[in-house]
């Protein structure tokens, strides 16, 4: 998972996108319902970059089998400092298929919910554009 850690430690978003699968699943820490797809998933990883400060990765784990991998973060939101993990799971080419992030503690995730919440029609209107020129 260094291509993925490298590109979101550079803020090479673009680099991100290129990694993930047509059809990935992102499951977000403070909504209960997946979003399936690229463009949306590229959209929302994009509106976290504008939210989250001082974002850096401290450790990273692997399954064992290649396909699982846990990236350990630290970053604030609104003042508040918070705790998590990205749990990705490749294809078999190699892409990402999951992304699931969890968040800690409870303030936490509220400071990023709200936070998120303030982003998302623009990251509606970037995953529609997305969606149109993939097309």
């Amino acid at each position: 998972m260094r291509a993925f850690r490298e590109a979101v430690e550079a803020g090479d978003l673009d680099a991100v996108e290129a990694l993930l699968a047509e059809d990935v699943v992102f499951t977000s820490p403070v909504v209960f319902k997946p979003y399936p797809g690229k463009a949306i998933t590229a959209s929302i990883l994009r509106g976290v970059t504008r939210v989250f400060e001082d974002f850096r990765y401290e450790r990273e784990l692997d399954g064992g089998d290649g396909r699982d991998h846990a990236l350990v973060f630290r970053a604030r939101v609104g003042g508040r400092e918070l705790t998590g993990c990205d749990f990705i799971h490749l294809n078999e080419e190699g892409l990402i298929d999951e992304l699931t992030v969890m968040v800690r503690p409870l303030s936490g995730a509220q400071a990023l919910a709200a936070a998120m919440g303030a982003q998302f029609d623009q990251i509606l209107k970037e995953a529609e554009a997305r969606s149109a020129s993939a097309s």
